[in-house]
């Protein structure tokens, strides 16, 4: 192989850089690896596309890349996309015979890593008709108040399911048992992306004066992360990767993350499936035949089997990470899920920490947060009422005196207005219209 690596800064660089190496070279490459992030992966899955050049990513995880028929027919995904984890969270969900959530995620950074997993959720439970409640937050703003994040999440279900950054995760557990929240009547799950440390491992422990109340607030999260593996090859494989790192003088906290993993499955994936087109007489330019042979397949990866659906997407292993002995604060899988066999297996003499009966209440839910019920005993005499009618016609009047006196002047603000709209909402709309983002209730 000829190598030519471009570093796509999250962003158009991916797709620029592309371009003009292909102009350079007046050749097209044989094979596209990458890009991860969304933004940056979108307009090259479409070029690949158009070139009929295969693309492996172990990136591109939003639920829009999922569409294959049209401009992503080219992409194949090595890395479980959030639909997937939405699958594995819709198989918790019927094991405990649950279908409401609430949705609560970190929306702070360029790449809206936490949005997309949220929407790939929301997909799969809106497919179901789950009732849900949805909240975003940025971690990032220094005017962020925990504790009102804590409070809206009490207007929604009681099952809660959350991404952000490991500390802020401590933070919002920590308001939460403040708050009365940590008693059984809630359950909250916490996705740990990529398996990086930027999410957090699940843990409680800060070494700080919080730590023996994090430690009871924990007991009634748990974590859903990628199934890891414990093969004899992939602790190589990390060790090499460790040492090359270190050797390029970096100094990163994920050595080996899902992408890693990922991107040397994914040339597995290529050789497998150039081998098998070079067999039957064509050649590596012939991106369409390599990208079929690429899915709905199953092989051996660098951490355990790697299986590819017929969409061209992993199908994705899951475990659930909860605390197993709360007065040690140890946490343990305590479930996996296959993603080929859609089998959830939970381990045994597992002891939920959530009231099983509080958890399921539907309507009765609603209205403990939104009494609006008529008081029998507050009605106003007809003296009151007749002192109301004759308050609020007088205060019409101003009003409507009030209206034609600034009529002039509200044209003029509206029309200002909505240009400053339109300005501001071009860049986000842009970029939302990049992936096709199907999280309508974000």
């Amino acid at each position: 192989f000829q190598l030519t690596y471009e570093d796509s800064a999250c962003g158009n660089r991916a797709l620029f850089s592309l371009v003009d190496m292909v102009a350079l070279q007046r050749r097209r490459p044989d094979l596209l690896l990458g890009p991860v992030c969304e933004y940056a992966a979108a307009p090259v899955a479409r070029l690949a596309a158009h070139w009929d050049v295969p693309m492996l990513s172990a990136g591109a995880l939003a639920a829009g890349f999922g569409a294959k028929g049209g401009e992503y027919s080219h992409l194949t995904r090595v890395a479980p996309a959030y639909a997937k984890m939405g699958e594995m969270l819709l198989a918790l969900f019927r094991h405990h015979q649950w279908n409401r959530a609430t949705l609560l995620y970190s929306d702070s950074n360029p790449e809206r890593s936490c949005y997309f997993a949220m929407e790939g959720v929301h997909v799969v439970f809106q497919e179901e008709a789950f009732h849900m409640a949805v909240h975003s937050f940025d971690e990032t703003s220094r005017h962020l108040d925990i504790d009102d994040v804590v409070r809206a999440l009490q207007t929604g279900e009681r099952v809660v399911i959350m991404c952000a950054s490991g500390d802020t995760i401590r933070n919002i557990m920590l308001a939460a048992h403040r708050q009365g929240m940590t008693n059984g009547d809630y359950a909250f799950f916490n996705i740990e992306l990529f398996n990086s440390s930027s999410y957090g491992n699940g843990s409680w422990r800060r070494g700080d004066k919080h730590d023996l109340e994090a430690k009871k607030a924990y007991s009634y999260l748990q974590t859903v992360t990628l199934l890891r593996t414990v093969k004899p090859e992939f602790e190589k494989f990390s060790l090499e990767v460790k040492s090359s790192v270190q050797k390029q003088g970096l100094h990163e906290d994920d050595y080996v993350n899902m992408f890693v993993e990922g991107f040397h499955d994914a040339i597995l994936l290529y050789a497998l499936a150039l081998q098998e087109v070079l067999k039957v007489g064509f050649s590596k330019k012939d991106g369409e035949k390599i990208v079929q042979q690429t899915r709905n397949r199953t092989y051996e990866g660098i951490a355990g089997q790697v299986s590819i659906d017929a969409n061209g997407d992993r199908y994705g292993d899951f475990s659930v990470i909860g605390m197993t002995d709360p007065e040690a604060g140890t946490q343990e899988v305590i479930g996996d899920y296959y993603g080929k066999q859609g089998r959830f297996e939970i381990r045994s003499n597992v002891k939920y920490p959530w009231n099983h009966s509080r958890l399921r209440l539907d309507e009765s839910r609603v209205s403990e947060h939104t009494n609006n019920a008529p008081c029998k005993s507050c009605g106003l005499g007809e003296s009151a009422v007749t002192g109301i009618v004759v308050g609020a016609l007088l205060g019409a009047g101003l009003l409507m005196a009030f209206y034609f006196f600034r009529k002039k002047y509200k044209i003029t603000i509206e029309r200002r207005t909505r240009q400053e709209d339109c300005n501001m909402g071009k860049h986000r709309q842009l970029r939302e219209d990049s992936i096709r983002s199907h999280f309508s209730a974000a």
